[in-house]
């Protein structure tokens, strides 16, 4: 969940400085981490979605090649991975309504 809202707290930024884009999509995922500490089912699929997303549209639209954009491929990867983990698939499926 820190993840989620890290990344939707920088969504958050990108989209005042540069306007709405891909971080649009992002700040749906920080919806889906408030939902998930709320122990709602949705919003941890919803994270999951939106985490694979934006994962997949990182790889497709890589050009150009930046360090910046590596970063996020970087940290997308690892919320997708966090996400999908089976302690959290377990956890889910124990806890959230």
């Amino acid at each position: 969940m820190l993840f989620s809202y890290l990344n939707a707290g920088l969504a958050i930024l990108t989209l005042i400085l540069s306007g709405p884009g891909p971080s649009l999509l992002i700040v749906l995922g920080g919806l889906g981490a408030k939902a998930m500490a709320n122990d709602r089912r949705w919003g941890y699929y919803l994270a999951i979605a939106i985490a694979i997303l934006f994962l997949l549209l990182q790889l497709i639209f890589i050009y150009p090649v930046r360090f910046s954009i590596l970063f996020n491929i970087l940290f997308a990867g690892v919320l997708v991975a966090l996400l999908l983990h089976p302690q959290s698939r377990t956890y889910a499926r124990t806890w959230f309504h």
